[in-house]
């Protein structure tokens, strides 16, 4: 890990609210994540296998004397301290960064937990802003992990990880699922998170690359999932599954297997309702299979499951976007690209690729030219490594 990152987090703490002393301040971490497989399972009670990234949010925090609540962010300068309290929590009203922190604090309290004193908290993050890589759940995490070290909450990870969405859902207005907080709750180095989202049972598989790297690639389109299309999908998931439920007996769509999809799916009358819900299930299904194939060593064929994986997020749920596709569908004509697919919520972001080491200047050549000659501007490679959760530095 970058020490100048803790060095950077404790200089500005010192200049913005050390008043003469950094006594007392702590420097944390808490990693973002990159989905390697199952995408827009989480909500619909599937299966997930997302890894924490060693790239994420960093801070220093401090107790105060009084119920003040002092934030700061390195990334967003020009916002300046922003200053609120313990008294002023505004579910849905915030319009600003610090509704991650201050929805994790909110949930915190509405469970019990509250705060006897405020905080002032220094943040400062190493994922790129849109980039679909979960700088809010990083954000929220290493809120929660804060709170948890400061202020002696007894709380697990996977609670941390509960807490981080319900923040998310309920303050901030996001509606998605618990894959990225607990991914980056929950990280283990080296190994990806096999998570069943309907019961929270995981665990982990051991990402062995020889000879390959995992390669995140931004489209630099940001994308802003609040109030976009993403709800809509999860309205439209929501009214295949109650669909299903009257037919199938099912409660949520991941139960069903693409047999069972088969059968039933003409009680959906609506097309666009069918094409989400296909994805779903088969995207969960597939999911399945991608984690038994790395477990057998099958590089291989992952690879083949991540394309697959694309094709239906750009097909059949139609999150793709033309920036998402270029890159997945440049780097599926490269000898030495096993798999790439997109990554994340959608419509914009990343997509992520398996890459064998020596292929990897010719993917990043290859990708990168086509790409500025297709939409104008470059997109960014990142050779990215499995990290830990959260933590104290």
């Amino acid at each position: 890990m970058d020490l100048s990152f803790k060095e950077v987090v404790l200089k500005t703490f010192a200049e913005k609210f050390g008043e003469g002393s950094n006594e007392g301040v702590k420097c944390y971490f808490a990693p973002g994540r990159v989905n390697l497989i199952g995408e827009h399972t989480d909500y619909n009670g599937g299966h997930v296998f997302p890894c924490a990234l060693t790239i994420g949010s960093f801070a220093a925090a401090r107790k105060r004397s009084d119920r003040k609540l002092r934030f700061y962010s390195v990334n967003l300068d020009k916002s300046g301290v922003i200053e609120t309290s313990l008294d002023d929590f505004k579910p849905l009203k915030e319009d600003s960064w610090i509704s991650y922190p201050k929805g994790v604090m909110w949930a915190f309290e509405k469970r019990g937990f509250s705060m006897d004193t405020g905080l002032d908290i220094v943040i400062y993050g190493n994922i790129p802003n849109g980039s679909g890589l979960s700088s809010s759940a990083s954000i929220e995490v290493l809120t929660g992990f804060i709170l948890r070290d400061l202020y002696g909450f007894d709380v697990s990870g996977v609670d941390l990880a509960v807490i981080g969405q319900d923040a998310e859902n309920n303050y901030c207005g996001m509606n998605c699922g618990i894959m990225d907080q607990f991914a980056s709750a929950m990280g283990k180095e080296d190994n990806a998170i096999f998570l069943d989202c309907a019961t929270l049972k995981y665990e982990y598989a051991p990402v062995v690359l020889n000879g390959m790297k995992l390669v995140v690639t931004n489209t630099n389109k940001k994308h802003k999932l609040v109030g976009s299309a993403y709800n809509d999908r999860r309205n439209e998931c929501e009214k295949a599954r109650e669909i299903l439920a009257g037919v199938a007996g099912i409660r949520e769509l991941g139960e069903l297997s693409n047999e069972d999809f088969e059968k039933y799916k003409d009680a959906i009358k609506d097309p666009v309702v069918l094409k989400r819900a296909k994805h779903a299930v088969y995207e969960n299904n597939r999911t399945l299979v991608a984690v038994e194939a790395l477990k057998n060593g099958d590089i291989e064929e992952f690879g083949k499951l991540m394309n697959a994986s694309h094709v239906s997020l750009r097909d059949d749920f139609e999150v793709t976007c033309e920036e998402l596709d270029i890159l997945a569908e440049e780097a599926w004509k490269i000898p030495g690209v096993l798999g790439s697919r997109m990554t994340g919520g959608g419509f914009g972001g990343c997509t992520v690729s398996i890459v064998k080491d020596e292929a990897i200047p010719e993917f990043k050549k290859q990708v990168g030219e086509a790409y500025k000659a297709k939409v104008g501007y470059d997109c960014t490679f990142y050779e990215v490594s499995i990290g830990d959760g959260p933590s104290v530095i």
